[in-house]
């Protein structure tokens, strides 16, 4: 059995204790990582030595963005950024070989910030993420991808009222590119093994966790060889529910 996870941690030098206790709770295979908010070399690597995993950040200045994955079994990193745009110096993506299969870890742009220019960001980047696995979809290959969407696929993925029609994690070019995705034989896992009651990955800080006012945005997609594969997948809602959390909750897949 191969478990993987990812987890929006939003602060890693903040998080450290919330990601020790997921570790020991779910002893993910592989685990990856977004919002960093730190440098490469800032990345608590000492703190985290402790765990028994290995680890390959992904950062950037000036405090956004940031990806890592933490894997206590063998991987080779492939990639450090997802192709197709040069100039894009954003720390969004990192993907590994691990176990007979690639996986990537992304933290796909949020879009509502920079207007309409930063919204075209997003949906170029998530055109780049398709051509990406289309290759490895091609060749048959084992592959997934795991991290922050920023993506609610469609209105059972959000509290009612919760966000506007014109948020871009909701528009419906957001939702196309999302479903083509899915149409290119990609699987999400949650939805897959919890059609009517998955469970949301993200509660705004205040009152949104108490009244269960949440988004789905953190989503794990699997090619048809680990779809096949899948036995279970949920959210740690408990991560939560800690005193100072990320407003994100990790979730975790288990392959046969």
């Amino acid at each position: 059995m191969t478990r993987l996870a990812t987890f929006n941690v939003n602060s890693i030098r903040r998080r450290v204790p919330h990601l020790q206790r997921f570790l020991a709770r779910h002893s993910p295979d592989l685990v990856f990582l977004q919002e960093l908010k730190c440098r490469t070399e800032e990345f608590p690597a000492i703190e985290l030595a402790g765990t028994g995993y290995e680890m390959r950040a992904v950062g950037q200045p000036g405090g956004r963005n940031g990806v890592a994955v933490l894997g206590r079994i063998p991987f080779e990193v492939t990639a450090e950024a997802l192709p197709g745009e040069d100039g894009d110096s954003h720390a969004r993506f990192v993907a590994v070989r691990a176990a007979g299969m690639e996986v990537a870890g992304i933290y796909l742009p949020n879009g509502n910030s920079g207007g309409e220019d930063g919204y075209a960001y997003k949906l170029r980047w998530m055109e780049r993420l398709g051509e990406w696995l289309q290759v490895r979809l091609d060749a048959f290959a084992p592959v997934a991808v795991l991290g922050d969407f920023n993506v609610c696929p469609t209105d059972a993925d959000l509290s009612p009222g919760a966000l506007p029609a014109t948020d871009a994690l909701v528009r419906p070019e957001t939702r196309a590119r999302y479903r083509t995705l899915l149409h290119a034989g990609m699987t999400d896992a949650l939805a897959a093994l919890h059609p009517s009651d998955a469970a949301f990955t993200y509660w705004d800080y205040g009152p949104a966790f108490e009244s269960n006012r949440g988004l789905r945005i953190d989503h794990i997609l699997l090619s048809p060889e680990l779809a096949e594969r899948l036995v279970e997948c949920g959210v740690d809602v408990a991560a939560r529910a800690e005193e100072q959390p990320s407003d994100h909750a990790p979730v975790w897949c288990d392959l046969r």
